[in-house]
């Protein structure tokens, strides 16, 4: 069974940085490698969005425009983990941040989030 379990939230101080990590299991070989990646977040009375994403194969990202600059999402195939550098944080980066693995067009898996507080 596929798990995806997020770590390194935390409450930050605006301008601070935290790096999330999304260790998936129940994938076997090199199973994971062939998954793409995606963060999304979803802050109080709002809903669900995507901030980054990292496809299969050469692992090429793309961000949502307000994290341009400031998150980087990279992956390890070695140890299925992928990761979210988060810099420069805002107040408006609060939210539960959820980790995704999609293989289109029918498997998608999600882990429970994490809590990402950016207040002073």
């Amino acid at each position: 069974q596929v798990q995806l379990v997020e770590s390194g939230g935390g409450l930050v101080q605006p301008g601070g940085s935290l790096r999330l990590s999304c260790a998936a299991s129940g994938f076997t070989g090199f199973v994971f490698s062939l998954y793409a990646m995606n963060w999304y977040r979803q802050a109080p009375g709002k809903g669900r969005e995507l901030v980054a994403a990292i496809t299969s194969g050469v692992g090429s990202t793309n961000y949502a425009d307000s994290m341009k600059g400031r998150f980087t999402i990279s992956r390890d195939n070695a140890k299925n983990t992928v990761y979210l550098q988060m810099n420069s944080l805002k107040p408006e980066d609060t939210a539960v941040y959820y980790c995704n693995a999609a293989l289109p067009p029918f498997l998608k898996y999600w882990g429970q989030g994490t809590q990402v507080t950016v207040s002073s």
